[in-house]
């Protein structure tokens, strides 16, 4: 699972072609149109009256931009930026250390934010709300509670799970925003923006193809540019036309809808062994020989949006659009 091309989680190795890549402002920043003409007036407003922006989450699948929205926002209130992750914030000192080294204005980027332990996430509340924080001095009956001021901040939270978000946090944010799967135009964008950055000679059409089946994902369509610059590199004089595109993702072993080996196997057991379901996760998973935790967070989140698997009360359901991808008989009404 891990080597997948289509997933949409980064890799460590991917990380510094991200930073290359990685559009500068909002007039760079492609698709998710309605979010950035909020964000551009609220920005604009808050550079005007000189405040910090209000506190900011985005949610939304992997992939689709999240960091690179959280580090556009620092540059266009020109403040800096000091990112971290829900992960590794494990004790209310930690954030405390992170928070009274924060300039005027600055951006803190808090990434996979419902992963914050209570305890962490307890000592936000009065530094998002007042600019406050209370430290404690001391141990057992000799110690006291002591406030200390903050700068005016941002606080830009990220994740993947909006539903695992406490009550408490989620109201102090002013400022929600989920982030959609992109158009294949959108796509497309990306793709001749990433080549020109990366020096790759790419035609409209083969530009098209590659976003075509990078499955609404900014993330996995610059993954697979890449892999298609080393196909072409060797296979034709490094420039990427249609016929290349076509050739590179078969030799990728990505289909037309999209799908990798493991797509594919999940949608045609459920066809062939279940008669196109509805069938238990568990019973899925023992007969793909995949954990059931995977299938669910990271095979069928795609499967479903794109509209080929359905979740039912009963199980896992196939579509209609399963079968005619495949070319098997359909037991749908014509």
């Amino acid at each position: 699972m891990t080597d997948r091309l289509v997933t949409s989680r980064a890799t460590d190795e991917e990380r510094g072609l991200e930073n290359v890549l990685r559009p500068q402002t909002l007039d760079e920043y492609v698709g998710q149109e309605k979010m950035k003409e909020s964000l551009r007036i609220c920005i604009e407003a808050a550079t005007q009256r000189r405040e910090a922006l209000d506190h900011v989450i985005f949610y939304g699948p992997p992939g689709l931009g999240k960091t690179t929205i959280a580090h556009i926002i620092a540059k266009e209130m020109g403040a800096s930026l000091r990112s971290t992750s829900g992960l590794v914030l494990a004790h209310a000192g930690d954030v405390a250390a992170i928070l009274t080294n924060l300039q005027a204005h600055d951006v803190l980027f808090i990434d996979e934010i419902h992963r914050l332990p209570a305890s962490v996430e307890e000592a936000l509340y009065p530094a998002m709300e007042d600019f406050q924080l209370d430290l404690v001095i001391g141990q057992g009956p000799a110690a006291r509670t002591v406030k200390l001021d903050l700068p005016p901040f941002t606080l830009v939270g990220a994740t993947t799970r909006a539903g695992s978000l406490t009550s408490p946090l989620r109201d102090r944010f002013g400022l929600v925003y989920r982030l959609e799967f992109y158009e294949p135009s959108e796509l497309e964008a990306i793709v001749t923006r990433s080549a020109g950055v990366l020096g790759i000679g790419i035609d409209r059409d083969g530009a098209a193809e590659i976003a075509r089946r990078a499955r609404g994902t900014p993330r996995i369509v610059n993954r697979l540019i890449k892999r298609i610059r080393d196909y072409a590199q060797i296979k034709a004089d490094g420039h990427i036309t249609k016929q290349v595109a076509e050739e590179g993702l078969a030799w990728l072993g990505i289909d037309d809808a999209g799908f990798d080996d493991m797509d594919r196997k999940i949608l045609l057991t459920i066809i062939e062994k279940f008669n196109g379901g509805p069938v238990g996760v568990e019973s899925l998973a023992a007969t793909v020989q995949e954990d059931k935790g995977t299938i669910e967070d990271v095979y069928e989140p795609y499967l479903i949006q794109a509209g080929f698997l359905d979740r039912t009360g009963r199980g896992r359901q196939v579509t209609r659009s399963a079968y005619d991808h495949f070319k098997r008989p359909s037991p749908f009404l014509m």
